[in-house]
């Protein structure tokens, strides 16, 4: 038993791959399966829970994190493709402790209810406020569009991207001060 074992463990060795990645900020070096997809290897390696797992088909949001500067659907991507990129989850986004102003924002605009979606909502305000600093409604909904939200009705989520453009031009003012 003890051999069948041993040997079964060498098999499932030789499948396993190396990845290295940067995650907020942190080299890591992994050994996955060849399959395995970015948001279990966030979650269940790097014990990243801000990234969600809701739909496993790309149509929900919950699992966005940034692959370089591209937002992606962790739970569609192959963890290898990532090899040697710089990753940023919900975990990063935040500085020495403070909330980004698109966290706070999410917070005062009452856009946070049971909280599932909103790391991936806040990811994609990042990615949207850094694309374009003025977003008309088209802009937000058109980004939106891959987001499901159950709780707010999105009229919240409106609000706090609205409030998070605002605190985010403040944020670069006070850094210039």
């Amino acid at each position: 038993m003890l051999l069948l074992s041993k040997v079964w463990r060498d098999i499932v060795k030789v499948n396993k791959k190396q990845l290295t990645l940067t995650v907020n900020g942190e080299e890591h070096i992994l050994l996955i399966n060849p399959d395995d997809t970015l948001l279990n290897v966030l979650r269940n390696q790097l014990n990243l829970t801000g990234v969600k797992e809701g739909c496993n088909s790309g149509e929900c949001g919950a699992c966005v994190v940034f692959v370089g500067n591209k937002l992606v659907n962790s739970c569609l991507y192959i963890a290898l493709e990532a090899d040697g990129e710089e990753l940023l989850t919900i975990e990063g986004l935040s500085q020495n402790g403070d909330m980004h102003p698109i966290q706070q924002s999410f917070i005062d605009a009452g856009a946070v209810q049971c909280g599932y979606c909103t790391p991936g909502m806040v990811l994609a305000t990042k990615d949207l406020l850094d694309r374009n600093p003025e977003p008309q409604n088209e802009d937000i909904i058109e980004t939106f569009n891959g987001h499901l939200c159950r709780c707010t009705g999105y009229v919240k989520v409106f609000d706090a991207i609205r409030l998070a453009k605002e605190y985010c031009e403040n944020d670069k003012l006070e850094e210039t001060i």
